[in-house]
């Protein structure tokens, strides 16, 4: 065959279940999917996630935004339709993690609600767990720490399409939860997290 349309592509199950996966494990696979501002603290949240679940004894790994654009995604920019698939991408991934038995902590901006939902639909559609966590840091915060100093740059214009400045930022309309500065430091909010894990699981 070497008309490309012409290709079946077939699924193959291998003989190994996820009740068989989930002994070696520690649990079930879920996708945690942490979504916010740039400085919002996503990223110290889910690696404080990660260390508990590891520390307990359950398989975890944290699929950070920029680590992930180091590689799987390096083709991709920031225009709407790019960060649209940065996020299939990475939710593909999650996707395949929490397939593996393993509880995939993905901290992304992901700005667009569409694209944050059709990841749900995805993992759930595969009969997984999907987790939506709203980190919602106010715009003033995030641009006060601004640990990569790109809301400076937006705001001296040497950035464009900055989310939050001038690219939008579509806020979940029903997170399964909502962390705020009011919930404390990383650890504390990190503890949520894993509470609502720990209850829904």
């Amino acid at each position: 065959m070497t008309d490309s349309s012409e290709r079946i592509v077939v699924w193959h199950d291998g003989h190994v279940g996820r009740t068989d996966r989930a002994r070696v494990t520690g649990g079930a696979g879920l996708v945690v999917w942490l979504t916010g501002l740039s400085g919002s603290g996503k990223s110290t949240v889910a690696v404080e996630v990660e260390r508990r679940l590891v520390d307990s004894g359950r398989a975890a790994y944290l699929l950070d935004g920029d680590n992930v654009r180091h590689g799987l995604n390096s083709d991709l920019g920031f225009s709407a339709e790019d960060r649209d698939e940065n996020v299939r991408r990475v939710g593909e991934v999650a996707a395949l993690f929490a397939d593996a038995g393993v509880a995939a902590i993905v901290p992304l901006v992901s700005p667009y609600r569409e694209a944050r939902q059709s990841v749900r639909r995805r993992v759930v559609a595969a009969g997984l767990e999907f987790v939506e966590v709203f980190v919602d840091t106010p715009l003033e915060e995030c641009e006060r720490r601004d640990p990569k100093g790109l809301y400076a740059k937006a705001r001296a214009g040497e950035l464009s399409g900055m989310t939050g400045i001038d690219d939008p930022y579509e806020a979940p309309e029903s997170p399964d939860l909502v962390l705020t500065p009011a919930d404390g430091p990383p650890d504390s909010q990190a503890a949520r997290v894993l509470e609502l894990i720990s209850c829904s699981g």
